[in-house]
């Protein structure tokens, strides 16, 4: 019968195998300590001949793939001939005793060469690599995992055992790795990259021991990062998730995986227990990393990544327009929000900084917009206050302007910190009025000098000399 996972082939054949070579030798008796001597050197001498010919026919029907075109994998070699590899490679964990596996050794020699350079085919004796065959969940003999596109998740081959069928399979891997690499959503099928980085193909980046602390730790970036193990259910349901929530969030939240059966250092370091486990870290200091509470599908992940990647950005920096080069950068943006504050005669230093501050707390709201942020004193720019008629409202004032479209809208409600993010939200989605700048051109800038940050100083007065002024002069006049 076939092994189950609740007793591998391995007993059952060595459960077998005892019973029937106790029986036949009647030496059960001496095994369980009775009645020892009571075989003579007759019964003796048929035990030993039963035991000859039982590891004889052990041999000769053991698994041997020496001198095919299979290709032996061992723990030391089955990163760099197939994690690493550029080929889609089928591979079987087998026992030399089991045999199912011996049934199968003639078809998989005669696939591995009609596969020859286009298809690697491996086995891996997982009777004595015990640890490979484990990292991959191998529980029963022969199992068959496919390393397609992407080596950190392979699948399990579950076609039938004839050489054609594992031809056929094989091509199928291949036929959906090249797809994948026309589409765009693989370039090559390797399953790591050597000196870090995103593994070939995929927006996921592979994380090692060697490079976490460099792509992680010494980023300024936010990150997300899977510890994973090859063999985990829940991991081989996450992975394609994870790559379209890397490829969907990529320039904005890296998004990282890491082996954490091969750098068992790296999962002990962050607490690693279960799989999938994810990790936060934020842009910034990342020395204390929380877990991912979120959902596992792609849009639950991009969600999340936006949110992250919008906490990290940092808002523009309200500026004082004090020339046209302030002034041209600012109306590149989508829009230009441009401020006319009192004169700091009338405000004083205080509160100018009051405005200035308000004005950069909707600067960190809307962070995300692609606003630009000016501030003038008023008066100081006059063509340009012409033009988007501010001089009838006062001060302070505030409009937008779309360079692009040669519109303005001017703020109408209160210069307050919620009516004008009452404004800007308006425009955003399309329900402020805009008005067209006259002239069709926007004017030049005047060069001012920067406030100071001090407060205004009234200008001195020149002192009137009275000396010369008599006022016993004037001709006298007669009273009426």
């Amino acid at each position: 019968r076939r092994s189950t996972h609740q007793l591998s082939e391995h007993k059952i054949w060595k459960r077998r195998s005892a019973v029937s070579f106790c029986r036949t030798s009647g030496l059960f008796l001496l095994l369980q300590g009775r009645f020892p001597g009571a075989l003579g050197a007759a019964a003796m001498a048929i035990v030993k001949i039963s035991l000859f010919l039982l590891l004889a026919a052990c041999a000769a029907h053991a698994v041997d793939y020496a001198g095919s075109d299979v290709i032996d994998l061992t723990p030391s070699n089955f990163q760099s001939r197939v994690i690493d590899s550029e080929y889609i490679w089928i591979v079987e964990f087998y026992a030399p005793w089991c045999g199912h596996c011996q049934s199968l050794a003639p078809e998989w020699k005669k696939a591995a060469t009609a596969l020859k350079g286009i298809v690697k085919v491996g086995a891996v004796n997982a009777d004595s690599h015990q640890s490979l065959g484990g990292q991959y969940g191998v529980r029963g003999f022969p199992s068959i995992k496919v390393f397609g596109a992407n080596k950190n998740s392979p699948t399990d081959y579950q076609g039938a055992r004839s050489a054609s069928a594992i031809v056929s399979g094989a091509m199928d891997a291949a036929r959906q790795a090249a797809t994948a690499r026309l589409s765009g959503r693989g370039g090559s099928s390797g399953g790591g990259s050597s000196g870090g980085g995103s593994s070939g193909g995929t927006a996921v980046v592979e994380l090692t021991d060697a490079n976490f602390d460099k792509l992680v730790m010494q980023s300024s970036e936010p990150w997300l990062v899977e510890f994973f193990a090859p063999w985990c259910g829940h991991c081989k349901s996450l992975a394609p998730q994870w790559e379209r929530a890397a490829s969907d969030l990529k320039g904005k939240v890296n998004l990282g995986a890491v082996d954490a059966t091969v750098h068992q250092q790296l999962a002990g370091r962050y607490g690693v227990q279960g799989y999938p486990t994810i990790k936060v870290f934020s842009a910034g200091d990342k020395s204390n990393p929380q877990d991912y509470q979120g959902g596992r599908t792609a849009s639950d992940i991009v969600s999340f990544g936006e949110n992250m990647a919008l906490a990290s950005v940092e808002a523009p920096e309200v500026k004082q327009l004090v020339d046209q080069v302030s002034f041209d950068a600012c109306i590149e943006k989508q829009l230009c929000t441009v401020a006319f504050l009192p004169h700091i005669l009338d405000s004083g230093a205080a509160g100018r900084n009051e405005y200035v501050e308000m004005l950069q707390s909707l600067a960190d709201k809307y962070k995300s917009r692609p606003f630009g942020w000016l501030w003038s004193e008023g008066a100081a720019q006059t063509k340009l206050e012409n033009i988007v008629d501010v001089g009838g409202f006062g001060y302070p004032a505030l409009v937008t302007i779309s360079a692009k479209k040669l519109k303005y809208a001017p703020l109408r409600g209160a210069f307050s910190k919620s009516g004008v993010s009452e404004f800007l939200q308006a425009l955003t989605v399309g329900r402020g009025s805009t008005l067209s700048i006259r002239g069709s051109e926007l004017p030049k800038i005047s060069a001012t000098e920067a406030w100071d940050g001090k407060d205004g100083a009234l200008p001195e007065e020149d002192d009137i000399d009275l000396s010369d002024i008599s006022l016993d002069d004037e001709p006298a006049k007669d009273e009426l």
